[in-house]
């Protein structure tokens, strides 16, 4: 009969590892194999796609179990923490051979989704964030790091949706958070899909402690303090790496919410999910996976200080103006690797010989680049020559220890160079000659043996050994063979002189590989004290990639330099939008100018469907974005002011989460640019109040577009379908209408995609309709209907400028019309046929009724109302 599974010492160990982390999956070290138990093990194997097995299989309660090789269990790993998991890696501790009992295991590292190291792929040009929150002094304190490259930041913020905002726009994938945050902020974080972890105390570590010494405020030094503990409990390693905590506030960058950089599509395709049709995606031609994840930085944060965006247009306009200096810089930037996690690496004690030769061949394109700065004799380069340490102790370093081709295994031996080392050379010596021994001997025994096939060989077990076929062993002399091991077909033996040899060459091979690691290590923390200096140059090659990125494409799709002005003035002459263009091409793509001077504030934008407003909206803030980001502009001229924060409203989608609709979306989306928008300011709002009844939301379009003109003041671009509302123009006189022009030719619609001065004369949707193939008899329907309802034209209510009768949208007043604009509202008689279907429709039970009951019915009423 079985018998109940009896808990081992194995298990017994195996379980009181895995309460200490029942949040992660567990990997725990047997052998060559790591090893998942119980429900690890269960969910493991489908995740993974592993064969679930179990152990004392003859038990009542069998234990499930499955397991991965140790030399593979990084793959498997990184589909885990990929899909959101914790993984405890779990080893032993210490020798086998000295163990009392169970060998002693701990878990060395807890990879987590924000905390990997080993990023690969298309990974390696993007940052991996790790983030903490907390509220102190009812603030909110957030700072964030990767690991991988040791960028330690910080900052406060003022609400829980700034801080939701800031997680989003960081794309972060794990938070820290301590008892500060309440469950409401939690569940909004899950929505996200952010892993949640708790670190409810603040480890003290005297020897990180600079690393908030420049961090003037509590809040913030908390906040970090909490970042820097959680990777001290999970890490258990060095984090040398780590840079000094930089302080920073969202408002010295250009403001844009997570909407708006998702319905600009700065950094993911909205219909793919994927890079590729992004503004990312066409102004990265950096060379290096640092200077890549850089210029995601300076596009998720544009700059507001004109100088300081000038300075880097100066850069890229002497790139542009010198081809062949660029071409040549592009060409040492191609050899340099990633410096930032090279160093991270370094820090972290998982570099191998391999990373310190890249660290080599990137430091020996220091110079060159530094040659080529210098030859263009540019002030604007000064500080970044400057910068360019090319660490030349450690390069000579590395070039004259490590072996230039090393294995990936810093344990094996063959990672330091001949010459280096006197006493390793003298090993590697006696293992040679050792060797060229064996064999001399393996001729020697031939000959006096008349053995012909005799040979000597090697393995693990039984060390050297002399192998004879059965056939032959008679022709050994008795007494000097010692048998060693049987085989089906020969004998192994030894002898006193290859026992002797044996000694010398295993111990010497031994001591080799032994003092290989040691020599490595020493390289490795001589490294590791120039990780500052690491930093510091990776940091200024990473800017110089970037901005012969820019100057890369300004010169491949004819970008110009914008000027900035104070005056309120915004005039581009021959806009483009940089990525529809580059999918056309150029001659294809028709530009547009965008013209407001400072006395124009809203420009209303009418037009038919497909003709191009909301793309002639979109290139006007990708212009901003690029502009303020020290780019060159899709334009043929271009004058901007410094616009402080976008906001869009462009399309429209349920939030299903929280269970509001599509207009409540858009209201809220509207409400927080009319909330929050400056002068300063750019709105992009695109067919707004289409979301519910044609009435409602022409009213309310009207009534924002006035409150935004008396008071909000931003440059505005509004497109509408509402055709009254073009009439504004004549009551607001910073308001001007333009529209994109189409024509019909034949009886058909002709798209011109080009913007002109004035309203447009009519809506073309019926024409639309026709290009989507709507049936016939259904598009003559519509013409007829169309031509009713202008023949009862309702006209819109004059604007109004008195402030207690204007209709205010803030977080007060979401929306509320006024007495002045009810007038929309006008009674319209009802044919008495319509009365009467509606009146049946009113008293039908649906639920007594069968689908054909309701069909006929349904047929009955069409007859009725033709």
């Amino acid at each position: 009969m079985p018998q109940k599974t009896k808990e081992t010492p194995m298990m017994q160990q195996y379980q009181a590892i895995k309460d200490q982390y029942q949040d992660a999956f567990l990997f725990y070290r047997l052998g060559d194999f790591y090893e998942l138990f119980n429900e690890d093990a269960i969910k493991g194997a489908q995740i993974l796609e592993l064969t679930l097995t179990t152990r004392n299989k003859s038990a009542i309660d069998p234990i499930p179990m499955c397991g991965v090789p140790h030399h593979a269990a990084e793959n498997y790993i990184d589909i885990l923490v990929d899909k959101g998991y914790k993984v405890a890696v779990c080893e032993q501790v210490e020798d086998p051979k000295e163990a009392k009992g169970m060998v002693k295991r701990e878990v060395i590292r807890l990879v987590t989704p924000g905390t990997q190291m080993d990023i690969k792929g298309d990974q390696t040009h993007d940052n991996n964030y790790l983030t903490a929150v907390l509220i102190c002094n009812g603030e909110f304190g957030l700072a964030y790091t990767d690991l991988s490259t040791g960028e330690l930041k910080t900052t406060i913020l003022a609400s829980a949706d700034a801080v939701i905002n800031e997680m989003i726009n960081l794309r972060t994938k794990e938070v820290v958070i301590d008892d500060s945050i309440n469950d409401d902020l939690q569940r909004k974080f899950n929505q996200q899909s952010i892993l949640i972890s708790q670190q409810n105390e603040i480890t003290d570590n005297s020897e990180l402690s600079f690393l908030v010494q420049d961090l003037e405020q509590t809040t913030q030094e908390k906040v970090v303090s909490l970042l820097i503990s959680y990777l001290i409990t999970t890490q258990k390693r060095a984090l040398d790496h780590l840079q000094r905590a930089v302080s920073y506030e969202t408002s010295y960058f250009l403001k844009m919410d997570h909407y708006s950089k998702y319905n600009l599509e700065l950094t993911t395709n909205i219909r793919s999910g994927k890079k590729q049709g992004t503004l990312s995606w066409l102004l990265d031609e950096t060379k290096t996976a640092m200077g890549s994840r850089l210029l995601k930085q300076w596009l998720d944060r544009p700059l507001l200080d004109q100088s300081a965006i000038e300075n880097r247009q100066d850069k890229v306009e002497e790139l542009l103006n010198h081809y062949f200096e660029r071409s040549n810089l592009q060409e040492e930037l191609t050899k340099v690797y990633d410096l930032e996690r090279l160093a991270g690496r370094v820090a972290y004690g998982s570099v191998n010989g391999r990373d310190l030769i890249q660290l080599l061949t990137s430091l020996e394109q220091v110079p060159k680049i530094s040659y080529v700065l210098e030859s263009l004799n540019a002030p604007t380069f000064n500080a970044l020559v400057k910068g360019m340490d090319p660490l030349a102790d450690i390069a000579a370093m590395i070039k004259n220890s490590v072996a230039e081709e090393p294995p990936i295994s810093i344990t094996d031996g063959g990672v330091i160079k001949d010459g280096y080392n006197d006493v390793l050379d003298q090993y590697r010596d006696a293992m040679k000659n050792g060797k060229q021994w064996i064999a001399s001997l393996e001729a020697k025994e031939r000959k006096e043996t008349g053995i012909s096939n005799l040979k000597i060989g090697f393995n693990r077990v039984f060390g050297y050994y002399i192998e004879v076929s059965k056939g032959n062993i008679g022709k050994l002399a008795e007494g000097r063979y010692e048998r060693k091991q049987t085989l089906t077909n020969a004998e192994r033996f030894s002898t006193p002189e290859l026992k002797e040899r044996e000694a010398l060459i295993l111990e010497a091979q031994e001591k080799s590989t032994a003092l290989e690691y040691e020599l490595f290590a020493e390289i490795r923390n001589n490294v590791k004290l120039a990780i500052d200096r690491l930093q510091k140059l990776a940091k200024v090659i990473s800017e110089l990639d970037v901005i012969q990125s820019f100057a890369v494409v300004s010169e491949t799709y004819h970008f110009v330099r914008p000027e900035f002005s104070d005056s309120h003035t915004l005039s581009i002459k021959d806009g483009r939008h940089p990525v529809v263009e580059k999918f056309m091409g150029h001659q294809a793509y028709v530009p547009n100018d965008v013209s407001m001077d400072s006395e124009t504030n809203i420009l209303l934008i009418t037009g038919p469907n497909m003709s191009g407003k909301s793309t002639y909206m979109r290139q006007l803030a990708l212009t901003v974005v690029m502009a303020q980001m020290g780019c060159f502009v899709p334009a043929k001229e271009a004058k901007l002011p410094i616009f402080d924060q976008i906001f869009t409203r462009i399309g429209a989608a349920d939030d299903l989460i929280s269970g509001q609709s599509t207009f409540m979306v858009e209201m809220q989306e509207a409400n927080n640019a009319l909330s929050h928008a400056s002068s300063n300011s750019l709105i992009l709002f695109d067919e707004l109040g289409r979301g519910t009844a044609t009435f409602d939301g022409m009213a309310l379009a009207q009534s924002i577009i006035e409150y935004l003109h008396e008071k909000v003041h931003a440059k505005t671009l509004f497109s509408t379908h509402y055709h009254e509302l073009t009439v504004l123009d004549k009551s607001l006189k910073n308001l001007k209408n333009v529209h994109v022009g189409a024509v019909e030719k034949d009886g058909e619609l002709v798209f011109i995609h080009k913007v002109e001065d004035g309203p447009a004369d009519q809506s073309y949707g019926i024409h639309v309709a026709k290009l989507a193939g709507m049936p016939t008899s259904l598009l003559s329907r519509a013409s007829v209907i169309l031509s009713q309802l202008e023949d009862e034209k309702v006209e819109l209510p004059d604007a109004v400028h008195d402030e207690t009768q204007t209709t205010v949208v803030n977080s007060e007043n979401k929306g509320k019309i006024t007495d002045n604009q009810m007038e929309l509202f006008q009674t319209v008689e009802l044919d008495p046929k319509y009365e009467q279907v509606i009146d049946q429709i009113k008293k039908l039970n649906l639920m007594s009724m069968t689908p054909m009951d309701v069909m006929n019915m349904i047929y009955e009423w069409q007859n009725k109302i033709q």
